[in-house]
């Protein structure tokens, strides 16, 4: 998650992407949970790492060394005076090494390759390097990071690409019950893909910046690159203007919570406002016409207290991800979840496009709201055990997607499949019903009482529940209760553990409707057969 949104990010993401336990987890993992970073760069300079740290409990900034030990930084100066070298000794090329994060701090994870990151203090605290800047003294020095929290609530950790893509890495993490969850994979030569797809695109090309030597040391977001000069500052302007226009004349209806569909606010634009009232008529928001700059931040006319009950700060995140998407003026309803309908118009945030279409899982942090919907790359466990941090291979690597071998299975309800969104394999991705396309991630393949995907992935209840609601995912195979199904001659489809069903959640027949486990009543949402 993008640090300084952490909290408005977890109350309005998680329960859309994540399989939340219905009752917290006995345990919260250990005082120092180990990460291990591992090292495919396939390049051979010297490896860096960093922990810098905002301790949760006291509020002030510092460092974790190798060991999980917390330190607060001494007090800096004007001009910022450098901080003392932290480094931890990183791995070398196909090497890991493992660090330790301990359990009340939110924080970047820095990682640099051949040349230490020059880190600077100021009286109020840590500066963090700016690349994009001139001046900066680490313009030169390829580096990039992971974010995480670890407290009392388990690990969030992602990768981010909200500032620049330097280093494409992955993410993951381990729970007691010993299933990963891993995310932030490139596609084979996803890097080099990355920056050749941004250098032809004209609006966005001199935002990648090569060292003297001809390494190709990162690729600025658009926020940053317009702030460096090297993005046209107009880029925006004629989509804004028409997005906002036109919802003059029709309604733009707001439904910022995935599980709470009845929570709506109506937005109405008069002048360079727009008006958002509640259900009752009353006024809940008013949005003024952003600058392009502010929706590459998702800051300035976006910035909203984030305190309860949470409307102004909803709706603002709502608004700045569509505009970033480019589905704001075609849509009646926001947020659109649909990624099939994401940056089809000229005017969008093509520098994130071009990032999820090159992540194996179509998962990536473009832009600061990216986990509306679930289209970040965060993982996270409410009872972690270990996690880890894999800097990808500059060329060559990637993943090479599943057979598609197996059946469909498909609902009578709407004529839809069973699918993995996206095709991402990972584990604990909470499986929707899609139309059908005959796709590997529409392959169901019944071996011991189990519904394997094609690398062998079960259909799986999360975390083992008995109860109305459960989420349905894909698992790593355990053999548990959990992940055995019949298929009855009336078409129901039973986890006998539970003696439930398999349900498509509120009867709903659209695309991306979410399946749950539920009391067997014999209707249409529960009824299956093979294709």
């Amino acid at each position: 998650m993008h640090l300084k949104r952490a909290v408005l990010a977890l109350l309005l993401a998680l329960p859309a992407v994540l399989s939340i336990p219905a009752t917290p987890a006995s345990a919260v993992g250990p005082d120092l949970l180990p990460v291990t970073v591992t090292n495919n760069s396939g390049r051979s300079e010297a490896t860096y790492l960093y922990i810098l740290a905002k301790n949760i409990n006291t509020g002030r900034l510092g460092y974790v060394n190798g060991a999980g030990q917390y330190f607060d930084w001494p007090a800096g100066g004007l001009p910022p005076t450098p901080a003392p070298d932290v480094a931890i000794a990183g791995p070398g090329n196909g090497g890991s090494v493992t660090v330790r994060f301990p359990r009340f701090i939110s924080a970047r994870l820095y990682f640099s390759l051949g040349k230490k990151i020059d880190f600077r203090l100021t009286p109020d605290g840590l500066v963090q390097p700016a690349p994009w800047a001139a001046g900066d003294p680490n313009r030169d020095t390829l580096f990039d990071w992971s974010e995480f929290t670890y407290n009392n609530e388990g690990l969030w950790l992602n990768s981010s690409q909200v500032d620049m893509l330097a280093m494409p890495h992955a993410v993951a993490v381990t729970g007691a019950d010993g299933r990963t969850i891993r995310t932030g994979d490139p596609v084979a030569n996803g890097r080099e893909n990355i920056i050749n797809q941004i250098r032809a695109n004209g609006d966005f090309s001199r935002s990648i910046y090569t060292r003297s030597d001809g390494t190709v040391l990162r690729v600025l977001a658009p926020g940053k690159a317009l702030g460096a000069g090297l993005m046209n500052a107009n880029y925006l302007d004629s989509y804004i203007t028409s997005a906002w226009n036109a919802y003059t004349s029709r309604t733009l209806t707001v439904v910022p919570r995935v599980n709470e569909p009845n929570r709506k606010f109506f937005g109405r634009t008069s002048g360079n406002n727009m008006v958002f009232t509640d259900a009752s008529g009353a006024q809940v928001a008013t949005v003024a016409k952003p600058t392009g700059a502010n929706v590459w931040g998702c800051d300035g006319v976006f910035n909203a207290a984030n305190v309860p009950p949470f409307i102004e700060p909803e709706i603002k995140r709502t608004l700045c991800t569509a505009l970033n998407r480019g589905t704001l003026g075609t849509s009646t309803q926001e947020p659109v979840l649909d990624a099939a309908q994401f940056y089809r118009n000229s005017g969008a945030n093509h520098y994130s496009r071009i990032i999820h279409e090159n992540m194996a899982d179509k998962k990536a942090y473009g832009f600061a709201y990216d986990d509306v919907g679930g289209f970040e790359s965060l993982v996270h466990s409410p009872d972690p055990r270990s996690a880890a941090v894999i800097i990808s291979p500059f060329t060559g690597g990637g993943t090479t997607p599943p057979p598609a071998t197996g059946n469909a299975l498909i609902s009578s309800l709407n004529n839809k499949c069973l699918d993995v969104p996206n095709g991402d394999f990972s584990d604990g991705v909470q499986v929707q019903m899609w139309t059908c396309n005959g796709s590997a991630a529409q392959k169901w393949e019944a071996t011991g009482g189990t519904l394997k995907t094609g690398n062998n992935k079960c259909l799986d209840v999360a975390w083992g529940s008995v109860d109305n609601g459960a989420a349905i995912q894909i698992a790593n195979c355990s053999g548990n209760a959990a992940q055995q199904w019949v298929l009855s001659g009336a078409g129901d489809l039973v986890n006998p553990q539970a003696n439930k069903c398999l349900d498509i959640g509120a009867w709903n027949a659209n695309d991306g409707a979410k399946l749950v486990l539920w009391e067997c009543l014999g209707g249409a949402n529960q009824k299956w057969r093979r294709g």
